[in-house]
């Protein structure tokens, strides 16, 4: 089955503008021409000829891909912790926020690690502001997770406020840090694997 020309596209003559299709916006514009117009962009041409293969795979698969969901999750769970305690300040709470506050942060070095060498050994990760955005948030959170994890080993009572402080920072990083991630992964198609079928 022949792919489906653009509006305008099977009437228009060679060396033609493509006309705007009707009901289209100025936005809707915009974007066509940024999604289908990369020639018009010398700048980002050059960016989406860079290699984007992964240099740290499993089959095949981003193991930073992998290896973020740890501390997300770990990092959230934190926080959960650290309102129960607010709630019923029962000891069992310092105890599981210690643990979870310590793995968050030995997760999140392993993931950042990884994601360290895939930013500085991909040209095409280097060379999108996304991937500077993503992997400055993401050293952030870690920063906080292990701050977070030394203030509960040196000062357990300093779970409320300090440690619950730290909780809340940390989550508002892993969403900025995801935000970013996620435009790599879906604005700029880093780490996906196109099937020769598709």
């Amino acid at each position: 089955m022949p792919p489906i020309a653009p509006c305008g596209e099977k009437d228009r003559e060679p060396g033609q503008p493509e006309p705007p299709c009707p009901g289209m916006t100025k936005t809707d514009e915009h974007i066509a021409d940024e999604t289908h117009g990369s020639e018009k962009n010398p700048v980002i041409a050059k960016v989406e000829e860079k290699a984007t293969d992964s240099f740290i795979a499993v089959a095949g698969h981003p193991l930073h891909a992998m290896a973020v969901h740890f501390p997300i999750a770990l990092m959230i769970c934190t926080l959960g912790i650290d309102i129960l305690y607010w709630w019923d300040a029962d000891p069992f709470w310092v105890r599981t926020g210690l643990w979870s506050s310590g793995l968050t942060f030995l997760a999140g070095l392993g993931a950042a690690a990884v994601g360290t060498v895939e930013l500085l050994a991909v040209p095409g990760i280097r060379a999108r502001a996304a991937s500077w955005a993503h992997g400055i948030a993401g050293m952030a959170l870690v920063s906080v997770a292990g701050a977070n994890w030394g203030l509960r080993l040196a000062f357990p009572d300093a779970v409320l406020p300090q440690g619950l402080a730290l909780s809340v920072i940390g989550v508002v990083l892993t969403g900025i840090a995801g935000w970013h991630g996620g435009k790599l992964i879906f604005d700029h198609g880093i780490g996906l694997m196109v099937s020769s079928k598709d």
